[in-house]
């Protein structure tokens, strides 16, 4: 004997799944995909960042009207949705909250929602361009992901990471200094005292007073020249390409390398002839 249950108003209907399935699964695939669209898609989405980055890096210079607030006003809109999307396309939203970048995205939303409240933080907002030239999506669009892992990829990062830090520790030298120092009129004197420390020149016309502007000058000091030298050797350094060895593992090898350095395995790796 068969007992038929009325369904109830509760469960979920099958058509309902498959749609929001679907549609999980379309956004994700838009954002983490190599079809067209999803490079479209992507490649927007970078235009977007590229603009995003060069506002906060005029942003200093510009008169905070009202003007200024509407545009700073739909710049958060926007990437607010692009975080809900994300978060969203990625499922686990627990899962996508531990990652470090998610939480930079996320500063740079608050500093963009309430600029007169949390305006000391607001040199956070470069992180976007480190969270930019480490995304995969990046890779995926300039040059066809075949520049991911390499030294192009490497020497890029390197040069970002030193154009954040400049441009971070300019912005907190000028709103935590520029009112105590008179010789800091302008943006563009904090942004040259940072220079200036960081290369160790030294001139002397601009110094923080202090045991914090101390603490900050040589902070500049030495992550900028660790910076710099990180820069160089990844520029300098013999080009290494990506191919796992099957016997220990290594992961980079000489471009030319017929045997594994490491245990003499033969490795086959994949060479354009021209």
């Amino acid at each position: 004997m068969h007992v038929v249950r009325a369904a109830s108003p509760y469960m979920t209907q099958p058509s309902e799944t498959s749609t929001s399935m679907f549609d999980r699964k379309k956004l994700r695939h838009l954002y983490h995909g190599g079809s067209r669209a999803a490079i479209r898609f992507q490649a927007t989405l970078l235009v977007f960042d590229a603009l995003l980055i060069a506002f906060f890096i005029v942003s200093p210079f510009l008169e905070q009207g009202p003007l200024f607030l509407i545009v700073d006003y739909v710049i958060a809109a926007i990437l607010f949705v692009d975080l809900c999307a994300r978060a969203y396309a990625y499922g686990d939203v627990s899962k996508w909250l531990k990652r470090p970048l998610v939480w930079a995205d996320i500063v740079v939303l608050l500093s963009l929602l309430v600029p007169n409240v949390i305006f000391n933080m607001g040199f956070l907002r470069i992180l976007r361009a480190y969270t930019l030239v480490n995304s995969a999506a990046f890779w995926r669009v300039v040059g066809g992901g075949r520049w991911a892992d390499t030294q192009t990829s490497e020497t890029v990062k390197a040069i970002a990471n030193l154009f954040v830090f400049v441009f971070m520790m300019s912005s907190l030298v000028h709103t935590s200094f520029a009112a105590r120092v008179p010789t800091i009129k302008s943006y563009m004197d904090s942004l040259y005292f940072t220079i200036t420390s960081l290369s160790t020149t030294g001139y002397g016309d601009i110094i923080l007073p202090g045991f914090w502007g101390r603490l900050l000058s040589m902070i500049i000091m030495i992550g900028g020249v660790t910076l710099f030298f990180r820069l160089v050797s990844v520029v300098v350094r013999t080009p290494k390409v990506r191919h796992p060895c099957h016997s220990c593992g290594l992961l980079r090898h000489d471009p030319d390398a017929v045997y594994c350095k490491a245990c003499g395995e033969k490795v086959r790796i994949i060479h354009d002839n021209d």
